[in-house]
């Protein structure tokens, strides 16, 4: 019976181990100099975002979440076709992005640009 109890202890600090340690494509772990953590709870996760032209952020995912423009911001895209494009938002313009792994691309903002990102935890 002891060594069921000692089993289940183990067994369980394991998964509260594993369920509080970060994912290894963190935006905050991986790139805590473009990322970093504003609040948190268990619905929604609120990250501070800074955006600097030529900076390349490694691969991190995302659940879904909400953008929220803190200055105007504008960038180019590179199209399908090859041509480039210009995308801007305003001031406080609220955007949704679904999830989403991406990274390992080199930022081409035109100024430097400050976001919050709200992440949806449920």
């Amino acid at each position: 019976m002891r060594t069921v109890f000692l089993g289940l202890c183990l067994t369980l600090t394991g998964y509260a181990i594993g369920v509080a340690a970060p994912s290894p494509l963190d935006p905050v772990g991986v790139a805590p100099h473009i990322y970093e953590l504003a609040f948190e709870n268990d619905r929604v996760r609120v990250l501070n975002k800074t955006i600097r032209n030529g900076e390349t952020p490694p691969i991190h995912s995302h659940p879904d979440r909400v953008i929220v423009y803190l200055n105007p911001c504008a960038w180019l895209i590179q199209n399908d076709d090859g041509s480039e494009s210009m995308q801007s938002y305003k001031f406080g313009t609220p955007v949704w992005a679904p999830a989403e792994t991406h990274g390992g691309t080199t930022s081409n903002v035109i100024q430097q640009c400050s976001v919050i990102e709200i992440e949806l935890l449920e």
